[in-house]
């Protein structure tokens, strides 16, 4: 398989028969049990030259003139469609945000719905440039899914929601339980692995969808609801009836960070995106926003802004600009702000009226962990 083959995606909801059919060559070659994978070395590398040879992604992209982003359409402050049949919410800003550093434009983004089973398929297949879709980066995933994991947008962890009026109000009460989660994500294991630890019977019980699981729990069938915390207060915000209804427990049980991805053996392309993603954070420090990004351009003096926002560096030579060989236009930066926001912005914009903190998503100079490496 290409790297740089894109096919048109006459759907933009893609099933699971129409993504394996078309990963089917990729996954021939590969001969793999559970969590490990038996392909030579010698293979890897010969795969890894022909990708090179081949060209980045990256360039198909730009030729393409737009950015297929994996996502979502039913997740409230992550990935929504609003009225007009837009994709709204924190995720679908950060496939603007690439779009915006890789081309200028921040419209230039074709959102792929994608099911919880066809994330990685829909991947290693071609069908989409880049999966932004609320993903745990895990080591298994990493090594196994030919997935490449980037800077986390966001640092999650798994929690548990009931019935308000359930009498649970911790999670060691719990026992005897019945747990729904997600199928094929990783809230399956942590939930067995937590009922353990805790040594409490748990019956945990899978579905394919979280609207399966949202009938399931209306109908009592649940006792809990165990997924990421940021998905259980998204869904909470959105249940049928009200909010009040649910409590989110206070114990955090997992550590889930959210990530992008892109297909293993691409450099360029990863490094495009995973510096589209630290735009963000590094405006946030530098406190740009797209509000004052003109201002600031135009009047600082700072020359780790000027640098940063690809605007020329007085010097002994004569002005320059810097070009660090990120295969980015140099202005990269001052498009995602001007266009999507920094990361404080976005997260305002669609995770705070949820409800949900900054917490680890802070700055790491505001008590959180959120870093870019310097821009120089």
């Amino acid at each position: 398989m290409f790297l740089h083959e894109r096919g048109h995606v006459k759907s933009k909801s893609l099933s699971v028969l129409a993504v394996a059919s078309a990963a089917a060559l990729f996954l021939a070659g590969c001969a793999s049990t559970e969590g490990e994978t038996t392909t030579p070395a010698a293979t890897e590398t010969t795969t890894t030259t022909t990708t090179e040879a081949a060209g980045s992604l990256l360039d198909s992209v730009i030729a393409a003139g737009s950015v297929r982003c994996g996502t979502r359409d039913a997740l409230p402050g992550f990935a929504v469609l609003n009225d007009a049949g837009e994709h709204v919410g924190f995720d679908s800003d950060f496939c603007r945000v690439i779009a915006a550093a890789v081309l200028g434009d921040a419209t230039a983004v074709e959102m792929i719905d994608l099911e919880t089973a066809d994330r990685f398929t829909a991947l290693q297949s071609g069908a989409i440039d880049v999966l932004v879709r609320n993903t745990t980066w895990t080591a298994t995933r990493d090594g196994s899914e030919g997935a490449n994991f980037l800077q986390p947008t966001f640092y999650d962890g798994q929690g548990m929601m009931v019935t308000s009026d359930s009498g649970y109000n911790t999670i060691a009460a719990m026992d005897g339980a019945i747990i729904c989660v997600a199928k094929g994500t990783t809230t399956e294991g942590n939930a067995a692995l937590e009922s353990s630890r805790l040594g409490l019977d748990w019956e945990i019980r899978s579905f394919d969808e979280t609207d399966l699981i949202l009938e399931a729990f209306l109908a009592g069938q649940c006792d809990g609801w165990s997924s990421d915390v940021s998905q259980l207060t998204g869904l909470r915000s959105a249940y049928p009836n009200g909010s009040e209804a649910l409590t989110i427990l206070p114990e955090v049980f997992s550590k889930e960070p959210l990530a992008p991805a892109v297909l293993d053996g691409d450099t360029a392309w990863a490094q495009a995106v995973n510096w589209a993603i630290l735009a963000t954070i590094q405006a946030e420090e530098f406190g740009i926003t797209s509000a004052n990004v003109d201002s600031i351009r135009d009047t600082t003096e700072d020359v780790g802004i000027l640098r940063f926002l690809g605007a020329e560096v007085p010097g002994s030579d004569g002005a320059a600009v810097l070009d660090p060989n990120l295969s980015l236009p140099t202005d990269f930066a001052y498009q995602v702000v001007k266009q999507v926001g920094n990361y404080g912005e976005i997260f305002a914009r669609h995770l705070t009226p949820l409800g949900l903190d900054r917490g680890l998503n802070s700055l790491w100079n505001a008590g959180g962990i959120l870093y870019a490496p310097p821009y120089r």
